[in-house]
């Protein structure tokens, strides 16, 4: 049976009492609150392996909770949403959430969810939970050092910009995922106006020519034509 630790956070009883008893079913420990101003200390104190963490939450609302997390841990985060507006995913992805799912949900699915981010934890976690604070994506010829903020190409360091690396992190914290240039713009820059799409062309070109092995034959950073990019997790 599973010993992870899985903190549920939602103001709705009923949603925190259906996660707990599947969760517990499934031989989880399951710590759950409805008070997001709690979130941050049972963090701290209780260690979760693994968050629920629904967006709509009165007081401190999941995005921010989510980037506050960050800043010391990089625990698994799934949100929980009710909107069918893709810009509250995409504003968590952006922060650091490492998945989402849509209210109402089936059990078994939030259960599969759970079981693939701790799987795929435990293949980078090399001294239990608390090497979260030393996560790194791993792909072939390619390794973002999160919390560090290196990137290594074949072994190599390699110098990225502030930006670089931050727009680096989003993509390949979510490999397939597309995203819009509208979306990279306001989740990097915050930029108003969406129209202009120079500086993002630039710092991905500046991009592919420091990771790619060949700029003009991107494997890693995947131009949707007309849409966007997206970070191919099958390199």
């Amino acid at each position: 049976m599973a010993e992870e630790k899985i903190l549920v956070v939602d103001d709705e009883a009923l949603i925190r009492k259906l996660l707990q008893y599947h969760l517990v079913n499934n031989g989880f420990r399951v710590v759950t609150t409805g008070n997001s101003y709690r979130v941050l200390e049972l963090v701290q104190v209780e260690k979760p392996d693994l968050i629920i963490l629904d967006i709509l939450l009165p007081g401190i609302d999941g995005i921010e909770l989510c980037r506050e997390i960050r800043k010391q841990n990089n625990v698994p985060i799934i949100f929980l949403t009710s909107k069918n507006d893709s810009s509250d995913v995409v504003l968590g992805l952006g922060v650091g959430g490492d998945d989402y799912i849509t209210k109402p949900f089936k059990p078994q699915e939030m259960i599969a969810r759970v079981k693939a981010h701790l799987r795929r934890w435990r293949l980078q976690d090399t001294g239990g939970s608390t090497a979260v604070q030393n996560r790194k994506l791993k792909y072939k010829g390619l390794e973002v050092d999160l919390p560090g903020r290196s990137v290594f190409v074949n072994g190599r360091a390699v110098n990225l910009t502030v930006k670089e690396f931050d727009l680096l992190a989003l993509l390949a914290r979510n490999p397939n995922h597309v995203f819009t240039y509208r979306q990279l713009l306001n989740l990097i820059w915050k930029y108003e106006n969406y129209d202009d799409k120079r500086t993002l062309l630039v710092h991905i070109n500046r991009l592919r020519k420091k990771i790619e092995p060949d700029p003009s034959k991107p494997v890693y950073i995947l131009t949707m034509k007309g849409v966007g990019y997206k970070f191919s997790g099958l390199v």
